[in-house]
């Protein structure tokens, strides 16, 4: 199974929290959608098997035209198999999903929604300054259903001054849009960001660490009774309706990424491609692949096996650990989980280790502790 990930570096605006590549001026738009397309040509021998998954990310690629999704999606079919029943997916932001939109997309390829909400409540939404409103939310998955029956909503849990209540209202109000897929992640602050200044000037309080494993455990809690499957950290879902595109990434499928600042994984090779838009274009218009490459040796191979499969409800295979790495790996991680598995953070069943439930907001620290450091 083999998949594309297109990055879309454009945003109508900064969003306090992320460190994405992105630009908030649209100027170069159609060179950026030339250069996507010349780079999908150029690296058309890079995967053998039909795709499986399409995904567009970014950026804001709900900021594309129904005619720029057609060109890159016709480019793909010109250079790459693509298999009928194949998962495609495009990220969105609320305010962009006008009923228009909502129908051109529906005429498009695009079989699968990922709504960037954060959240239903307008305070934090201004906070996080992102571009929609509380309406525009609810009104955009309102809309996105009458035509798409396999929508992922985003959420956004530890923003900071969001009591425990208001983020179970958060869950409530999802969960009565009935939604198949929900991915809720930590407001992480990162480098270089508005709300790392706003910390450091005092502007905002952090939220602390036992408020984040509340919220965490609220979540599991409330998707947990609603029927969801918690099959990645982040992650819930209703039976059928788990991301192919990311349950491709944890299981270590290779895929290419598409566009500045993209990434890619062979199995063996780890690349990405420049984060300078101008750069990008000018590169791929020169038809030279502006990709930085790194060969991961086997311990790390083995370390990103580890962290990701252990965040999954698959978790980690010691039979492939053998296969792939070697008896020796088994033993190291048997040995490293011991603790973990007598003090109920890590389930041993099955030739297979798992977090449990108890565990599952140490998961990274967990993981850490399995990782082979020379």
């Amino acid at each position: 199974m083999s998949g594309i990930y297109i990055h879309i570096p454009f945003c109508k605006q900064a969003c306090h929290y992320c460190n994405f590549h992105f630009s908030t001026s649209l100027k170069r738009k159609e060179e950026m959608i030339a250069a996507i397309c010349k780079e999908l040509s150029l690296r058309k021998e890079e995967l053998a098997s039909p795709l499986k998954t399409i995904y567009f990310g970014g950026g804001t690629p709900s900021l594309l035209s129904e005619k720029e999704i057609n060109h890159i999606f016709e480019t793909i079919k010109e250079h790459f198999g693509v298999e009928n029943d194949a998962e495609i997916t495009l990220e969105a932001n609320p305010d962009d999903l006008t009923k228009d939109v909502i129908k051109q997309l529906a005429k498009s390829p695009i079989n699968r929604l990922s709504i960037g909400v954060q959240s239903f409540f307008e305070e934090d939404l201004k906070l996080m300054n992102r571009a929609h409103s509380e309406k525009e939310a609810k009104e955009s998955i309102i809309g996105a259903k009458q035509y798409f029956d396999n929508i992922s909503i985003d959420l956004i849990y530890g923003v900071p001054g969001v009591s425990n209540q208001r983020w179970e209202q958060n869950l409530k109000i999802a969960l009565s849009l009935q939604v198949p897929h929900i991915s809720s992640y930590a407001l992480t602050v990162e480098p270089k960001t508005a709300f790392e200044s706003f910390i450091k000037k005092g502007k905002i309080i952090p939220t602390l660490d036992s408020d984040f494993k509340e919220q965490y455990e609220l979540l599991l809690s409330t998707m947990k009774e609603a029927g969801f499957v918690n099959y990645e950290f982040s992650s819930f879902s209703k039976e059928g309706y788990f991301s192919k595109n990311n349950t491709a990434y944890w299981q270590g499928k290779s895929y290419i990424g598409i566009g500045p600042s993209a990434h890619s994984f062979d199995g063996k090779y780890r690349s990405w491609n420049v984060s300078n838009n101008i750069k990008y274009i000018q590169s791929i218009s020169e038809e030279k692949l502006p990709i930085e490459r790194e060969l991961l040796s086997v311990k790390d191979r083995y370390n990103e096996y580890v962290m990701i499969g252990l965040r999954t409800m698959w978790g980690i295979s010691l039979i492939k650990i053998e296969t792939d790495f070697g008896k020796n790996f088994v033993q190291y991680v048997l040995n490293q989980a011991q603790k973990a598995i007598e003090d109920e953070l890590v389930i041993l069943k099955e030739d297979n280790l798992m977090i449990s439930e108890k565990g599952k907001f140490l998961c990274d620290g967990i993981a850490s502790d399995l990782f082979m450091i020379d």
